[in-house]
């Protein structure tokens, strides 16, 4: 059975696992859903992640971050561009989520980053999705 959106598996299963206050999330794995973790992992919006082969598949473990009172570091995380409509955003155009308390992911044409590495780079991309 294919997929027709692994991004937005990942983001609903990286919900349903805050949500449940799981400690860990496993999916199968692919380059730009490693490249996601990386960059929430960079924003600090969780621990770690690691892949792991079994057999001729690989899976991506994220390890979810919570505070020290138990409350989700991740309060949302939303797919904003679809496989059937595509939204491309320049550097001057990004939007800000929370009035830049928050993140946006984009893929760029120098990789997966954060709306904060984007504006850097001056360049723009794909926007992936925002989290909070």
């Amino acid at each position: 059975m294919s997929m027709t959106d692994p991004i937005a598996d990942m983001l609903t299963r990286i919900r349903n696992a805050v949500r449940n206050k799981s400690a860990h999330v496993t999916m199968p794995s692919s380059r730009i859903k490693v490249n996601i973790a990386k960059v929430l992992k960079d924003e600090g919006y969780i621990h770690e992640y690691s892949v792991q082969e079994h057999g001729r598949f690989a899976h991506l473990i994220v390890d979810l971050k919570f505070d020290e009172d138990g409350n989700e570091v991740i309060r949302e995380i939303k797919r904003f561009s679809k496989p059937g409509c595509r939204k491309y955003r320049g550097v001057d155009d990004l939007p800000k989520v929370l009035g830049g308390l928050g993140i946006t992911v984009l893929s760029t044409n120098r990789g997966v980053m954060s709306d904060r590495k984007a504006r850097e780079l001056k360049i723009g991309g794909e926007v992936l999705c925002t989290v909070y």
